[in-house]
């Protein structure tokens, strides 16, 4: 069975760090790109970060760029987001999600994954 299991989320302030994980099973691993997602209220799915996996290249939403940071571990099939510098506006729920044989031009594209996760939220307080 495929399956994406998001966890790490919770309450922080404003200025805070969060750790986002992301542990997949019943698929290649390594032959995917996967990648993070957020979805606040009332606001469309965006893309935050992708890291394709038989590369280890790395995408990040210029929203995020220089605050959250995205990595592997393909021993454990578990990718991480580590989140810093966080800000209100990061308030949303967060998704990870695969996707296999997509163009990296498409990498922050929501709907060009197959795969996702249940979902983790992350609350940022001011």
């Amino acid at each position: 069975e495929v399956q994406l299991v998001e966890s790490g989320g919770g309450l922080v302030q404003a200025g805070g760090s969060l750790r986002l994980s992301c542990a997949a099973s019943g698929f290649s691993f390594d032959e995917y790109a996967i990648g993070w997602f957020r979805q606040a209220p009332g606001k469309e799915r965006e893309g935050v970060s992708c890291i394709d996996a038989s590369d280890d290249s790395t995408y990040y939403a210029d929203s995020v760029k220089g605050r959250f940071t995205i990595s592997s571990d393909s021993a454990k099939n578990t990718v991480y987001l580590q989140m810093n510098s966080l800000k209100p506006e990061d308030t949303a729920v967060y998704y990870c999600a695969g996707t296999y044989g997509t163009s990296s031009r498409w990498y922050l594209e929501p709907s060009y994954y197959t795969m996702w996760g249940q979902g983790t939220q992350v609350t940022v307080s001011a």
